[in-house]
């Protein structure tokens, strides 16, 4: 068996804004992966999700941080996001790839894996794992920073995976 991947939807933004949304996700893929290039306007940028307009403490993350003063690790439960990443920087585009299993299952809490990293003002990388207590198929994915903004320019693109 082997996965496809397949463009969903990509977005390059046009100016900035405070966060930025997938809709309408089917349901026919195994997994998907959404990929972000791109800066954010304050250097506190961890970025966060939600899904389906969840805004319950229904969410927990684990992450490890490395970065040019050393590394650290997080853990939070009980939250009203997850995050994705904490690397996107001010003055240089940043990376960001993240996972999600079996988004349209509807008997599992749904799971994301990511990784992010980038240079400029702070430079880092790292890794998330997250948790959504939620039996319900993923059908819109909420991508937004801790404050400020995403920058102009940045591209947002996510993919279905196929097996077949």
């Amino acid at each position: 068996m082997t996965a496809t991947y397949e463009k969903i939807a990509t977005t390059t933004l046009g100016s900035a804004v405070a966060s930025y949304e997938f809709t309408s996700i089917t349901g026919s893929y195994t997994d998907l992966v959404l990929v972000i290039n791109g800066s954010a306007s304050v250097l506190d940028r961890s970025i966060r999700v939600q899904y389906n307009s969840d805004t319950g403490t229904n969410y927990s993350y684990t992450n490890i941080n490395g970065y040019s003063g050393g590394a650290i690790s997080q853990r939070a439960s009980n939250t009203n996001h997850t995050r994705i990443s904490a690397a996107l920087p001010t003055t240089a585009p940043g990376t960001i790839i993240a996972y999600f299993q079996n988004y349209s299952n509807t008997t599992t809490y749904k799971t994301h894996i990511s990784r992010g990293g980038g240079l400029g003002d702070q430079s880092m990388t790292d890794a998330f794992v997250g948790l959504w207590r939620s039996t319900s198929a993923i059908t819109s994915i909420l991508i937004f920073p801790n404050t400020g903004n995403f920058n102009s320019g940045m591209t947002l693109t996510l993919y279905g995976i196929k097996a077949e």
